[in-house]
């Protein structure tokens, strides 16, 4: 597992920038990423002494996410619905859907109803979910160190640097402030990121076809991945 994990690491910023997960049928490797190269944060370097609240924050998801994947208790297959709920809790308490649906829409977001847009972010967060879901729990982990944060009013930057054998791969987490609690809105993985993949293909259904199609392609997906 280390060393398809290596490899599939060293090789991502290079696949991502080539190949689009949409044409080729791969929903599942941007989230993949998001969430495995999440966890294996605490596994690593100790965290800067200076660290700011955006950084703690992360550390704090991240810890209760490798709680719950290195539980014996939970790995026993009768708690295999319940481990998966309490990953998508943890997950879900971090991340902002209905910032990172936004970002990824783009301007049509705006057109859209207020049920439309709840319908939007109901099925990009489980696309999100049932992509990674299964894979986490089969990770073993890699290093990564905290590099340093950024802030400016109410958004932040927190940067760290995935560590597998000789390749380096910059990690960056972009937050939001909302009602004092940093939520995730993007990652940034190899100076790619997800939002503007995701807005990228996007744009180029919605150019092609229509939003009604862009939302059946979604749910086509999501019920795919959720298919044993």
């Amino acid at each position: 597992m280390r060393e398809e994990m290596s490899y599939w690491i060293k090789g991502v910023g290079e696949d991502m920038a080539m190949r689009t997960w949409w044409n080729r049928g791969d929903v599942s490797r941007w989230p993949i990423v998001v969430v495995l190269l999440m966890t294996v944060v605490s596994v690593s370097m100790p965290v800067p002494s200076v660290a700011g609240e955006p950084t703690v924050a992360m550390k704090a998801t991240i810890d209760e996410v490798l709680r719950i994947v290195r539980d014996k208790e939970l790995k026993q297959p009768a708690k295999a619905d319940a481990r998966r709920h309490m990953l998508e809790t943890v997950v879900s308490g971090r991340f902002d859907y209905a910032e990172m649906s936004r970002r990824a829409l783009g301007a049509p977001w705006n057109q859209l109803t207020d049920q439309q847009k709840q319908e939007f972010v109901d099925l990009f967060r489980t696309l999100l979910t049932n992509s990674y879901a299964d894979k986490i729990e089969t990770y073993s982990g890699e290093g990564v160190e905290y590099l340093n944060e950024r802030t400016e009013k109410e958004y932040a930057e927190v940067r760290t640097k995935v560590l597998s054998g000789k390749t380096e791969i910059p990690l960056d987490y972009r937050l939001i402030n909302k009602a004092d609690e940093w939520r995730v809105y993007d990652v940034v993985v190899d100076n790619v990121s997800l939002v503007n993949n995701y807005r990228g293909q996007f744009t180029k259904i919605l150019r092609a076809s229509s939003y009604t199609d862009l939302v059946d392609q979604l749910r086509k997906k999501s019920d795919k991945l959720k298919a044993p």
